[in-house]
C-alpha cells in the first residue's frame, strides 16, 4: 500500500544545480525510466491504485510513461513524435470522475518510487513531488466527466526547477 506517512529515505547527496534540467538531475532516459518502472510497481501492488490499471494498459506503459516524464522534464521529445500530445494523454485519464483518494495514494507510490530508487537530493525530490501532484490532481484530472470534453492540440507540459513553465 502507498500511503503518505512513510519515512523518507535519509537526504545526503549534494544538491543539482538548478542549470540542469530535470531529465538531465534524474540522469536521463535511464534514471526517468528507473523512476517510472518503481512507480508503475508500487501502484500495481496498491489496492486503491491498482484499480486504475484493473481493466488493463498497454504493454510498453512503463516506457511510454517514463517518454511522457522525460519530456515534461525537458528531455528528448520523443513521446510527442512517437505516441501523441497532452489531448491523448488527458483522454486515457478522462471521463472517471472525481478520484480524490486514488490520486492521494498515487502522489505517495511516486513519493515513494523516489526512494526505492535512491532519490536523495531534497531539491529534486520537492521539484518532482510537485510536478506529479500537480499532473495528478490537476492535468490529468481536468475532464472528469469524459474524454470528449479533451480539446485537441494541448501540449505536453514543461516543468523545471521553477515549477510550469508556461
Amino acid at each position: 500500500m502507498c500511503s503518505d506517512d512513510s519515512t523518507p529515505t535519509a537526504i545526503d547527496s549534494a544538491p543539482m544545480p538548478p542549470t540542469s534540467t530535470l531529465y538531465e538531475a534524474l540522469g536521463g532516459a535511464k534514471g526517468v525510466l528507473q523512476l517510472a518502472e518503481a512507480w508503475h510497481q508500487r501502484v500495481l501492488a496498491d489496492e486503491i491504485v491498482a484499480h486504475a490499471f484493473s481493466h488493463g494498459f498497454h504493454p510498453q506503459h512503463t516506457e511510454r510513461l517514463a517518454a511522457y516524464w522525460a519530456e515534461a522534464w525537458g528531455g528528448p521529445t520523443t513521446y510527442s513524435e512517437r505516441y501523441g500530445d497532452e489531448s491523448s494523454v488527458v483522454r486515457i485519464h478522462s471521463g472517471n470522475g472525481p478520484h480524490v483518494e486514488m490520486d492521494r495514494r498515487a502522489i505517495a507510490c511516486f513519493d515513494q518510487a523516489m526512494d526505492d530508487i535512491e532519490i536523495t537530493d531534497p531539491q529534486l525530490r520537492r521539484v518532482l513531488h510537485d510536478y506529479f501532484a500537480w499532473a495528478t490532481t490537476m492535468s490529468m484530472s481536468a475532464y472528469p466527466k469524459g474524454a470528449a470534453d479533451v480539446p485537441d492540440g494541448l501540449r505536453i507540459p514543461r516543468w523545471s526547477w521553477d515549477g510550469l513553465q508556461r
